[in-house]
Formats: C-alpha cells, sequence, structure tokens
C-alpha cells in the first residue's frame, strides 16, 4: 500500500508581514506558527514523517528545540518551488515513488486532522492528485492599474486554493523538476502539475484553514485555535 508523506516548505521571509523575522517563527497561542503546522502533521495517524523545507542560514529553526524521530530537515531555495523539489528529493532516499506527498503551507497553523483525512479519502488511487479548496463566495472585480473596476467576474466554478496539496513523489518530482526551469510562475504545485497536462482534483476543505500573510491574520489565526478543542 502507498505511505503517505509531508513536505512544509518554510524557507520564505514574509516581508510583507514588516516583522523583525519570519513569518513561520511569529508567536502564535503560545507556539511559533510553525510550530502549530508541524504538530497538527506529525499528530496524524496517517502521515509517516515530515519534511520541513528551511533556508540554509535559518537562525530561528535549532532554537525550537523540535525532536520527533519522523521529522527531518531540508535546505529550501529562491522560490518556493524549488524549496518543495528539495523536500521531494529528501524523501526519495526512503519513500517509494507511488507514496504520496502532501505539500502544506508552514503559515497555515490552522489545518484539521478532519481537512487531511478528506483529502486522502477523496483522491482515488487513479488520480493524479488534489488539492484542498474553498468555492469563491465573495463578489468578484476584475481593475486596472489605477483602481478602476473593469468588470465583474462570474465566480461560478472559482476556488480559493489551500493546502495541503497532494501527488505522488515520483510524479511530482518530475513535474517540478521540469517546472523549474520553464518561464512561467509556479504558484503551487497544482499549477506545476496543469502545466504538465494533468487535471487535478478539488476537494472542499474548512475555511478555517487560513495562511498567515498580514499581521491581522495572526489575531484571527490566534481565535480560530482558541476556539479548538484539538487539532
Amino acid at each position: 500500500m502507498s505511505r503517505y508523506w509531508a513536505v512544509v516548505p518554510a524557507a520564505g521571509v514574509g516581508r510583507r508581514m514588516g516583522a523583525d523575522r519570519p513569518k513561520q517563527y511569529l508567536k502564535l497561542a503560545g507556539r511559533t506558527v510553525l510550530e502549530h503546522t508541524l504538530a497538527c502533521l506529525l499528530s496524524h495517524s496517517r502521515i509517516e514523517g515530515v519534511v520541513v523545507v528551511l533556508a540554509a542560514d535559518d537562525p530561528y529553526w535549532d532554537a525550537l528545540g523540535l525532536s520527533d524521530s519522523r521529522l527531518q530537515r531540508a535546505d529550501g531555495g529562491a522560490e518556493r518551488c524549488h524549496s518543495v523539489l528539495g523536500g521531494l528529493r529528501c524523501l526519495q532516499r526512503q519513500a517509494a515513488a507511488r507514496d504520496w506527498v502532501l505539500v502544506h503551507d508552514a503559515a497555515r497553523p490552522c489545518l484539521h486532522h478532519g481537512d487531511i483525512d478528506r483529502l486522502i479519502d477523496g483522491i482515488g488511487a487513479e488520480d493524479c492528485g488534489g488539492l484542498l479548496g474553498v468555492p469563491v463566495s465573495d463578489t468578484l472585480k476584475r481593475c486596472d492599474a489605477h483602481g478602476r473596476i473593469l468588470k465583474t467576474v462570474d465566480r461560478a466554478g472559482l476556488w480559493r486554493a489551500l493546502t495541503p496539496q497532494m501527488f505522488r513523489l515520483g510524479q511530482l518530482s518530475e513535474v517540478l523538476a521540469r517546472a523549474v526551469v520553464e518561464p512561467q510562475r509556479i504558484t503551487d504545485e497544482a499549477s506545476a502539475m496543469e502545466m504538465a497536462g494533468h487535471r487535478p482534483r478539488m476537494i472542499e476543505g474548512r475555511a478555517d484553514n487560513i495562511k498567515i500573510t498580514r499581521p491581522d491574520d495572526l489575531r484571527l489565526a490566534e481565535t480560530y485555535l482558541q476556539h479548538r478543542e484539538t487539532c
């Protein structure tokens, strides 16, 4: 049977937060954002192991003192796609090409075990893979460079892409290795798979699986974390 692994890219600097350190190391409900994220993945019974991908000169990681035999570290790259590829190559030393890998943003600390289960159970053996998402509910406007509305965009069929995003280790490694040399910008693993001609499956997840990007997101995430009993 295929096994399930996780890769957490955490090499970014998070400039939009305007903080003195990368956002994954900011404090949130008594722990860092990254600690919350890793704790949820490591405590899930179906995840064999987790690779956290960090900047080679990361000065904060060792201070966390995290010790878990299922947790490994790999060095990141210039962009997210390079970091994810580095994590996948680390996994290839112990995982099979047919194993599944869940790539999850370090800055999404409110992930629930239930969403992991929905993603794993919702992707069939013959699917190329898939990701969590939430249907768009707001009215969408396309604007010009000056903020003037050009048109209202039909939101039918539009989703917000979340993470984890789950694909076969071998296939995702091959696709990302090709994608990093392409001129097109890869924003997530699903977009790389789409460029290769695949059609990942969208699985509806929880709307509280938010990404920490700006200071207000920290306060909202803390509210979510304080009002739940377990991951």
